[in-house]
């Protein structure tokens, strides 16, 4: 459950801004902006030869009319080595390595917290909220501060726990596809269906009213999306606190079985502490789970021979990697990944989508194969900020594949899969045909 963004272009680091043409020790540098040869047919090419010449290349992007992952990722990946770029907040390394992205993850000289001098990020504003500007927000927060937060909150998505969750989650997708079979060939999936089913299931472990559930997904849509002002995004952020504070402060008086209340009671987080964990986990439990489901059933469709077979699951976490762009990271001190010395103040962005489409990792990883071993991905992170929610998102993501395809077997996509509008960070906007 990690939250993700609706698009990827960072602000001023698109396809049409250069890198500059030198770095300062007389190796020339290939300009990638749109007036250069870079940004043509040998863009790839261009980008690459930088690379390896040691040039900063440009952020690589999910753009229309093109593949995902960007075949940038495994150009740089090739190189062996973590390779310069540009964000609007400045310089940093695209790790792009599976081993490489693992080692980031866990190495303690490298931090989470995006108030250290030097932290990514993705646009002009915006970025992840600190532990200091939102309370609870334990994602943005390192050992030991992210530990207790953790660790208060393991026990509420243990393997068994979760299992538990399985009528209900059943019952939400049984009523979400008669919803889409009362509209007779006229249902939009992701509308319909992929969106609502995690947003209810989040919804019903925190205790939020299923009538309030568009305001939290518009709310959401704000923080993830990265043209939002910071306006937007104040405004936004602070109706979610509003809203979960009323919210906590009605179960502290008449508490009930959900996830809000057992954590109020147990006292372990302050109010505000409780406001942000329960808002980081309504915007991580609906958005990427939401991307999964809909990639899903574009995929299967094309490949029926794996429908009903468990294993697509992992297998589609790895392939879509939807939460590419949500671990940036920055070193407290100077430390080696890759071969290379990152400096202290130096920021990261580990690709997970590149990692998860590493040939040293997974044998012809860029084909759709369930049939492979895939239970290395590092679709949910790894390491002390692997995401807390995993369980949660495979238990879905079966129910909701395996319960359409059984109800709705002649299921097709109304158009062609490369007709599909499709957001940025890979939520799939389809429509079904019975």
């Amino acid at each position: 459950m990690s939250t993700g963004t609706e698009e990827t272009t960072p602000a001023g680091s698109g396809p049409d801004t250069g890198t500059g043409t030198g770095t300062g020790t007389g190796t020339a540098c290939p300009v990638t902006g749109a007036g250069s040869a870079a940004a043509g047919a040998g863009g790839v090419a261009a980008e690459a030869h930088g690379a390896a010449a040691g040039c900063p290349v440009a952020f690589p992007l999910r753009r229309p009319g093109r593949p995902f992952p960007p075949p940038e990722y495994a150009d740089y990946r090739d190189g062996g080595e973590p390779v310069r770029s540009e964000l609007p907040s400045g310089p940093v390394w695209l790790i792009t390595r599976h081993a490489d992205v693992r080692a980031v993850l866990t190495a303690p000289p490298i931090s989470a917290d995006p108030s250290r001098p030097g932290f990514p990020k993705a646009a002009r504003t915006g970025g992840a909220p600190s532990a200091d500007e939102v309370p609870g927000w334990f994602v943005s927060m390192d050992p030991p501060e992210h530990d207790r937060f953790r660790r208060t909150l393991i026990p509420e998505f243990t393997v068994r726990k979760v299992r538990a969750l399985r009528p209900e989650i059943q019952q939400i997708v049984d009523e979400r596809i008669d919803a889409v079979l009362a509209k007779d060939g006229a249902a939009d999936l992701i509308e319909d269906f992929a969106l609502p089913v995690p947003s209810l299931v989040i919804a019903g472990m925190l205790g939020v009213p299923k009538a309030d559930r568009d305001f939290f997904e518009a709310k959401t849509r704000v923080l993830v999306t990265l043209s939002s002002t910071d306006d937007e995004r104040d405004a936004a952020t602070a109706a979610l606190l509003r809203y979960l504070g009323r919210l906590i402060r009605i179960k502290e008086r008449r508490p009930g079985t959900d996830l809000i209340s057992r954590l109020a009671a147990a006292g372990t987080l302050s109010r505000q502490e409780l406001s942000g964990v329960a808002m980081l986990l309504l915007i991580a439990g609906h958005e990427t789970t939401a991307n999964n489901i809909g990639l899903g059933v574009v995929q299967l469709p094309t490949n029926p021979q794996w429908i009903g077979d468990d294993r697509i699951v992992e297998e589609l976490l790895r392939y879509y990697s939807v939460a590419d762009l949500v671990a940036f990271r920055v070193a407290l001190e100077d430390v080696e990944i890759g071969g290379r010395t990152i400096r202290a103040g130096e920021g990261l962005v580990p690709l997970l989508a590149a990692a998860n489409h590493d040939g040293d990792a997974f044998d012809g990883a860029g084909a759709f194969d369930p049939d492979r071993s895939a239970r290395s991905h590092v679709a949910f992170g790894y390491g002390v900020h692997q995401c807390l929610g995993q369980n949660l998102v495979r238990l879905e993501m079966e129910i909701a594949y395996r319960t359409l395809f059984e109800r709705i077997p002649t299921l097709r996509l109304a158009v062609p899969a490369e007709d599909l509008l499709v957001k940025y960070d890979g939520v799939l906007f389809v429509s079904r045909r019975v």
